[in-house]
């Protein structure tokens, strides 16, 4: 069956919802990465749906949700997505980030204690060694011959859809974000998940990442690129859900 397509809104803007009702708790809730939208999450999300209330959303500015005149600072994100949690009732949900997702992932779960129960970071980005635009363009063309190549028309109708002045925010958000200053104050527990042909994010920021985190622990994916929630969302989810069972 097809996914709920829903609208919520978000710091009084509405935002575009997919949610695949499942019988458990907690629900997750997917963030997607810069420049993109919930597209390439959906698949997991319908895998999630099994077993847990699964949900995702496009941030402001992208995908199908309304799109503010300004592109919205990393941190205003984070607050849309808490506004949206607290608006529809979702009581401390597991948030789960892919890339830049990551981030607005653990800039809510600094700042909005209580928000979430737990995280789980898919191929956090942006490694604090890699932040110009020149090494993160070189890494996305390595990972990129990983992909599944069904995902090139989902990226080119999400960068449609924002626009180039809004993905190249993103962008911009992503590399200047110093993740690494936030995640000792995530008090939740996390898990870290890190595909091992992932050329964006290297096997050590993946255990720095851990290391910084208060609950945090790691889990590499044998053989998958960065987007792991699109190439294998049926193994990602059985590692969530095996997460969950031992946190929660």
């Amino acid at each position: 069956m097809p996914l709920e397509s829903l609208v919520g809104t978000a710091l009084g803007m509405k935002v575009a919802v997919w949610r695949e009702p499942g019988p458990g708790r907690p629900a997750v809730v997917c963030l997607h990465g810069a420049g993109v939208s919930s597209r390439e999450l959906l698949p997991f999300v319908q895998a999630m749906g099994v077993t847990h209330d699964a949900w995702s959303l496009d941030l402001p500015g992208f995908g199908r949700s309304e799109k503010p005149r300004e592109p919205l600072t990393l941190g205003a994100l984070a607050d849309a997505v808490a506004d949206w949690l607290a608006a529809g009732g979702l009581e401390r949900p597991c948030l789960l980030g892919g890339s830049f997702g990551c981030q607005v992932a653990v800039d809510l779960a600094a700042r909005h204690p209580g928000a979430a129960g737990a995280l789980v970071l898919v191929g956090p980005t942006v490694d604090a060694r890699s932040r110009s635009a020149a090494r993160l363009a070189g890494q996305w063309l390595r990972n990129s011959v990983r992909e599944s190549p069904r995902m090139m028309p989902l990226n080119v109708a999400d960068y449609l859809d924002a626009g180039p002045r809004r993905v190249l925010a993103s962008f911009g958000a992503s590399m200047r974000d110093r993740i690494e200053d936030k995640l000792p104050h995530v008090a939740v527990p996390a898990l870290v998940v890190l595909g091992g042909q992932d050329r964006m994010v290297s096997q050590a920021w993946a255990e720095e990442v851990t290391r910084l985190l208060p609950r945090g622990r790691l889990v590499v994916m044998d053989g998958l690129p960065h987007m792991v929630p699109y190439k294998d969302p049926d193994g990602l989810a059985r590692e969530v859900r095996t997460f969950l069972e031992s946190s929660w």
